[in-house]
C-alpha cells in the first residue's frame, strides 16, 4: 500500500511540474517599443504590441511629429497591426504583418490668384485610412529587452483624390523591453 501512495504522489508532482512548464512557455508578453530613427528625425513614434502565441501578436502605434519640417507635412498616425512571426524564440525573428493607418496629413495647393497676380497657398488637414503589408525581423534577449527593424507600405482608401498621398509607409528601427 505504501508503494502504491509513493507511486501516486511521484506521478502527481511529475505532472504539475509538466503543467508548470507548458505555462511558462505558453505565456503572452507585453511589449513597449519606441522608435529611435524617428525620434532622431522629430518625431515620437511609441509601439505596444501584445503577443497572442509564439507565433503571432498584435499591436498598435502612435506617431506624433514635434519637428517643424516633419508637421509641415504629417500631423500623426495611429497604426493597429497583426503579426506572424517565424523565429525560434516566442513571437521573435522574421515577421510578416497587415496593418492599417488613420492618418492625418497637410495638403498645401498652389495657384495663382489671378493672371499675373500673387501665388496664394491653400492647406487643408485631410484623414484618411490606408490598409497597408510589412516585414521585419525582431530580436529579444533573456532579459526582455527588444531590438526591431521593420518597414511597410501601404495605399489610403478614401481621400487620396484629394492630395497627392495615395501611398503610406512606415519604417522602424525600435527599442523597447518585453514584460
Amino acid at each position: 500500500m505504501k508503494n502504491y501512495l509513493l507511486s501516486a504522489l511521484l506521478l502527481l508532482c511529475a505532472i504539475s511540474m509538466n503543467a508548470q512548464d507548458d505555462m511558462n512557455t505558453t505565456q503572452n508578453y507585453n511589449e513597449f517599443k519606441l522608435n529611435g530613427l524617428y525620434l532622431v528625425a522629430g518625431a515620437f513614434d511609441i509601439t505596444y504590441e501584445r503577443t497572442l502565441n509564439e507565433e503571432s501578436g498584435f499591436g498598435i502605434t502612435l506617431f506624433v511629429p514635434f519637428d517643424d519640417d516633419i508637421k509641415d507635412d504629417v500631423n500623426y498616425y495611429i497604426s493597429p497591426y497583426y503579426r506572424m512571426y517565424f523565429g525560434k524564440k516566442h513571437a521573435a525573428g522574421f515577421f510578416v504583418e497587415g496593418f492599417g493607418m488613420l492618418n492625418s496629413v497637410n495638403d498645401e495647393e498652389l495657384y495663382l490668384s489671378q493672371p499675373g497676380g500673387d501665388l496664394v497657398v491653400d492647406e487643408d488637414n485631410v484623414t484618411d485610412f490606408a490598409l497597408g503589408i510589412g516585414v521585419g525581423g525582431k530580436w529579444v534577449t533573456n532579459r526582455g529587452f527588444i531590438g526591431e527593424i521593420g518597414f511597410g507600405f501601404g495605399r489610403n482608401l478614401f481621400n487620396s483624390n484629394r492630395t497627392n498621398n495615395d501611398f503610406v509607409g512606415k519604417v522602424n528601427i525600435s527599442i523597447g523591453y518585453r514584460f
